[in-house]
């Protein structure tokens, strides 16, 4: 399923006193805020709060600074912690091939060339490695972590929904 919005941080606090946000990035370039012209604030669940105009963007210490036209001070700054900070995709960054968002990988069935089907992407994750981790949800079993590797991940279709993998030898026997 493709979103009509794609996430790119999340409301941490207020900054100083005059309107600024602190928002944790959730891309991979936190630099991208400073080209971001408008932008929608959802709540933890999706759901639409509001939609702004930024006024000004910088990055500091790994996080981005944001102004929103209309919010002018330290108050309003507040009221807006715990929401995300989401583009249309229109707006968002364009991505090399074999590239995805996060959010057009989770739900696709994960299918593996021996075993078949595996379960569904649930969630997608960091380990400070290289790489991301893929979570995929079983029925009645426990979730299976596989590397999203191009060695494992053979090929993913995100219009079709399917992910088709070759685990290694031994890592589905890990969750077995």
């Amino acid at each position: 399923m493709i979103n009509d919005r794609i996430t790119i941080g999340k409301i941490i606090g207020a900054h100083g006193v005059r309107g600024e946000v602190k928002v944790f990035p959730l891309t991979d370039n936190v630099r991208r805020f400073n080209k971001l012209k408008n932008c929608a604030l959802l709540t933890e669940n999706g759901t639409l709060k509001q939609e702004l105009s930024v006024k000004s963007s910088r990055v500091d210490r790994g996080n981005a600074l944001v102004t929103f036209e209309g919010i002018d001070d330290r108050d309003k700054a507040t009221m807006l912690k715990g929401l995300y900070v989401a583009v249309d995709r229109e707006d968002a960054i364009k991505l090399p091939k074999d590239e995805f968002f996060i959010v057009d990988l989770i739900g696709l069935t994960v299918v593996d060339s021996n075993l078949g089907e595996l379960g569904k992407i649930d969630d997608v994750y960091e380990t400070g490695a290289s790489h991301h981790i893929i979570s995929v949800k079983r029925k009645g079993k426990k979730d299976l972590q596989i590397p999203f590797l191009k060695t494992i991940c053979k090929n993913t279709d995100i219009s079709a929904g399917i992910m088709e993998v070759e685990l290694p030898e031994g890592l589905y026997e890990i969750y077995e």
